[in-house]
């Protein structure tokens, strides 16, 4: 299903998003755990059927699964001057929950990069600010392979994948063009859009939430550095998070699922789990 205004997919279950947990419960019944709504936010130029297989994870658990990656241009060029255009977006996608009257449920992220990273950073100034939103229930949040600092190399890697099926004179052009803004934001406009516009890295280190959070990541990865993701952890156990941390150390960026199958998926699934019961 999908608006012309937010390109998302949603999955709903046959069954009720809830799991029988204990059938030895008193009076024989057995206990009902609601399943939380997961928002899966892709990386860039992540295609909806590559989501999809990270989607089954949590749908064939009975949960309902929203799932919407922000287009690249946004992600590289507005995001990269300052411009907060990925704010309007983020609040598109949680009135979503609205739409399909699944706001009561429990919500848990599951964010993919900087790309993800980046408008979940708005949703998580939306859920603090914005009146609609302020009691929307999260329990929690994957982070796979980011996020990370300012990395102009690792940028510009994930950008030339992205760019792969391009005109290879466009390709150079985009590349060079995002080069140079990047460099030019960080020499002459960040010291005065620093006043009102802080990085998403920085942001999301400072983050007042207190939901626990998973990071999953790999050493091997040359896009967001693993540095930067434990740098990120530590930041989150100093504001007293419930932080886990798995590095995979073989696998490349956004590649831990196809590599690792069996340990990934139960990572996930233990950590809703756990959430759900925090």
């Amino acid at each position: 299903m999908a608006q012309a205004e937010l390109d998302y997919t949603i999955e709903i279950p046959d069954q009720p998003s809830w799991s029988q947990k204990d059938s030895s419960s008193q009076g024989g019944k057995e206990a009902r755990t609601r399943q939380p709504v997961v928002i899966l936010l892709g990386w860039g130029g992540c295609r909806d059927k590559n989501l999809a297989k990270y989607s089954a994870i949590y749908h064939k658990r009975g949960c309902i699964v929203i799932r919407y990656t922000a287009p690249w241009h946004v992600v590289f060029f507005s995001e990269s001057l300052g411009i907060p255009s990925l704010r309007v977006l983020a609040q598109k996608l949680l009135e979503l929950l609205f739409d399909y009257e699944i706001e009561r449920e429990p919500l848990l992220f599951h964010v993919f990069s900087n790309a993800g990273a980046m408008l979940y950073r708005y949703v998580l100034e939306l859920l603090q600010t914005h009146v609609r939103f302020c009691h929307l229930r999260v329990v929690g949040a994957v982070f796979d392979s980011g996020p990370g600092d300012s990395n102009l190399v690792g940028a510009l890697r994930a950008l030339s994948v992205i760019l792969e099926h391009r005109p290879a004179m466009l390709r150079l052009l985009l590349l060079v063009a995002f080069a140079l803004v990047v460099v030019l934001f960080h020499i002459l406009l960040a010291p005065l859009t620093g006043l009102f516009h802080t990085h998403f890295y920085d942001s999301l280190q400072d983050a007042g939430s207190h939901w626990p959070e998973l990071y999953l990541y790999s050493r091997a990865d040359t896009v967001v550095r693993a540095r930067d993701v434990e740098r990120m952890v530590e930041a989150r156990l100093g504001h007293q998070v419930l932080v886990r941390s798995v590095d995979f150390v073989s696998s490349a960026h956004v590649s831990h699922l196809r590599d690792y199958p069996t340990y990934y998926a139960s990572l996930c699934v233990d950590f809703m789990h756990n959430c759900v019961h925090y």
